[in-house]
């Protein structure tokens, strides 16, 4: 079985949140190179530190210890280095999902438990990138829709894996697959937020434990373990 919770970033069949095809060729010098990665890391905690809004790219080049205009040698825009950002920051926000649960494998609800932990230790890492989205989904059509895209090959994985447990018996027959996928990989995004961006005083074992039993308990997947 494969399953995902919540928000991840770009696994196999999942949208990029980054465009690409906004970013230029990549400086052809190990000098270019170098000051491109010190803008881009300068870029992500000038966002994370002052909110994607608020930051300017006078700041962004002040961290990178260089001068606006080299800036503009690299990138047009602050839209596009959030871009490189996000391009970069794809292997730090994903988190390997569930596996294929064989019927010699561990249990469904043991493979939830194992996806909603590797969720919400990838989401703690990366609380304030994650907040960026937010900021700039509320701005940005064409990145909402990149967003909307992608949350929604994640819980069309996720109605695949819990329609595939339907008919083996071992969950609730009468779910709308799609819709209970949606609403409980909703419930564990939010459950990250609260804890991780909001500051809610909760431990990562007491998120992965409830998460995991409210999932078990609402497709009826026998004991949450």
């Amino acid at each position: 079985m494969t399953m995902t919770t919540g928000d991840g970033v770009a696994v196999e069949g999942i949208p990029s949140l980054a465009d690409t095809s906004i970013l230029r060729e990549p400086p052809s010098t190990a000098r270019g190179v170098r000051t491109r990665a010190a803008l881009v890391a300068a870029a992500r905690a000038v966002f994370e530190r002052d909110g994607y809004l608020e930051a300017r790219l006078s700041d962004v080049a002040a961290e990178a210890k260089c001068s606006t205009g080299s800036f503009y040698t690299y990138f047009a825009s602050k839209e596009e280095v959030l871009h490189a950002v996000l391009d970069l920051a794809q292997s730090e926000l994903l988190h390997p999902g569930m596996p294929r649960l064989g019927d010699d494998e561990a249990s469904p609800a043991a493979v939830i438990e194992a996806s909603n932990r590797a969720y919400f230790e990838a989401y703690k890492r990366n609380a304030k990138l994650m907040n960026i989205l937010d900021q700039v989904a509320a701005i940005d059509p064409k990145f909402r829709e990149l967003r909307r895209r992608r949350s929604r090959a994640f819980c069309d994985r996720n109605a695949r894996s819990l329609a595939q447990l339907q008919e083996r018996g071992l969950a609730d027959p009468e779910l709308n697959p799609h819709q209970a996928a949606r609403a409980l990989s909703g419930m564990v995004g939010r459950m990250a937020y609260y804890t991780f961006v909001l500051g809610e005083e909760n431990s990562l074992d007491d998120l992965v434990r409830h998460a995991t039993r409210l999932w078990v308990n609402a497709v009826r997947i026998g004991s949450a373990g």
